[in-house]
């Protein structure tokens, strides 16, 4: 997937300004939103699962090597294989060869951030492998060539009357006068032109939501059972995860389930939850002939015990990106890969690079609203501080906003000076503004008055005013 996170600010003005996108972006804010606080609402339990869950990843992770060596022993017994891979080409090299093992020319796929990460469709093509996506917001936008905008909902940026054209588009064997008006019928041509695929495809890709060390099995949770036919119909089942995917125990795995589908869709559960250990035994009626899971780090193991472990916690339910304001001004799309929101905004520095993707961390009001549903409790905001402290100490961004950010810091360490200047600006500029009440435009705040006004000050700062109501309060006892 090609990186365009350098790219933010002119991927967030074109989100702006696109109407559809735009039009899109209500169902996210009256859809997830919603539902999930109503799940939340009707669990009582839920700050004590919160909890639980948050201690069950700081034990795993601050014991991660035990625990993934022990899946990997279990995956084993089990009769399958684990591939350890460093970086993305380790890893799109593992799958392709385990492809190329069977001759296999066609592939479908379950939905997979870890597949995105790697690029592994692109590698597969490019490598005479045809990649299926079988979910189908990833089916819509593979046949648009786009990349997902979203974690769970990979085509929320979009309206039903582009995904109608783009069936008619690509199913150009089908009757063009048909009927494309609702989600019903879009589904029912998406369910027959996929189910000969499934049928046809000599290998399976899933990701997984869990890895569980106890029985060295993978478990996917999916609203459309199309991960369940793509693991059990093909020659071999391969599983693309990352380290922190793995968990200690089933009942840990079934302890985060319960937090997993009430802040991604709002349901107690998800319709479809998998849970996958090994190749098809003797007596087993369907299923694989192998199972493998290729294992990616990809700059994660860093992560571990610094400042950012805690979004080793993640457990993709997106619940950040349907709360944040920001995305849900712009889409994911404009994030420029394959995490966006808040998550992204953490995630995606300390994969790629803070280099590419400082804007992310910028790209944030602080609200604090994705900490707060996040179930995991990872603390986003502060760690996107993290990140904007270091692309300043290493001079990143524009040389007038390090000269601002130090004028800033030369007055706030030191309070009365700083107090002396606030109360002189407030004045000047109320006494500049007092015949309009606001400025259309002002040196230095273009960033703000390009878009809209910016209001008058009263004539006084916050803090002399202060002063003078503490002393009138004093003189008044």
């Amino acid at each position: 997937m090609k990186v365009t996170s350098q790219a933010f600010k002119a991927n967030a003005r074109h989100a702006l300004g696109d109407p559809n996108l735009q039009k899109a972006m209500t169902n996210l804010r009256s859809g997830f939103v919603e539902r999930r606080a109503h799940a939340v609402s009707q669990l009582p339990e839920w700050e004590a699962l919160r909890d639980e869950a948050v201690a069950i990843k700081k034990h795993t992770l601050a014991q991660l090597d035990f625990y993934l060596e022990e899946f990997e022993r279990r995956v084993v017994a089990n009769g399958g294989k684990v591939h350890w891979c460093r970086d993305a080409a380790e890893a799109n090299a593992a799958v392709l060869a385990i492809c190329r093992g069977l001759g296999a020319r066609t592939v479908t796929k379950g939905k997979s951030m870890i597949g995105e990460e790697m690029g592994v469709n692109d590698y597969l093509e490019a490598n005479g492998v045809t990649p299926v996506e079988t979910d189908l917001g990833e089916y819509i936008i593979q046949i648009r060539h786009e990349p997902p905008s979203h974690i769970i909902a990979p085509a929320i940026h979009l309206v039903k009357e582009q995904i109608a054209q783009s069936f008619r588009e690509t199913h150009r064997d089908l009757d063009p006068a048909r009927q494309l008006k609702d989600s019903r019928q879009m589904c029912d041509e998406a369910r027959a032109v996929l189910r000969p695929r499934f049928l046809a495809a000599d290998v399976g890709i899933t990701g997984a939501n869990f890895l569980v060390a106890e029985t060295g099995s993978s478990i996917i949770v999916t609203n459309e059972g199309n991960g369940d036919l793509t693991q059990t119909l093909p020659k071999a089942h391969v599983v693309l995860a990352s380290l922190e995917k793995v968990v200690p125990t089933l009942e840990d795995a079934a302890t985060i389930l319960r937090l997993l589908a009430r802040s991604a869709t709002g349901q107690e559960f998800s319709t479809y939850t998998t849970v996958s250990t090994g190749p098809r035994r003797p007596d087993d009626p369907d299923g694989p002939g192998e199972y493998h899971v290729v294992l990616l780090d990809n700059g994660r193991s860093a992560l571990l015990g610094g400042e950012f472990e805690d979004m080793l916690r993640c457990i993709r339910c997106a619940a950040c990106l349907n709360h944040c304001p920001v995305y849900q001004a712009i889409g994911g799309q404009s994030y420029g890969w394959v995490y966006p929101g808040p998550m992204g905004s953490v995630l995606t520095p300390s994969l790629i690079g803070v280099d590419q993707a400082g804007d992310l961390p910028n790209a944030s009001t602080f609200c604090g609203r994705c900490e707060e549903v996040c179930p995991m409790k990872i603390p986003l905001p502060r760690m996107m501080r993290h990140w904007r402290e270091r692309e300043f100490q290493r001079h990143l961004p524009p040389r007038a906003y390090r000269l601002g950010l130090a004028a800033w810091a030369f007055f706030a360490r030191r309070p009365a000076l700083y107090r002396v200047a606030a109360d002189w600006a407030a004045r000047m500029l109320g006494y500049v503004g007092r015949a309009r009440g606001r400025f259309r435009a002002l040196p230095l705040a273009a960033g703000w008055t390009r878009t809209r006004d910016l209001p008058a000050p009263e004539g006084r700062s916050f803090m002399s005013l202060w002063a003078a109501r503490q002393s009138a309060s004093r003189s008044a006892q």
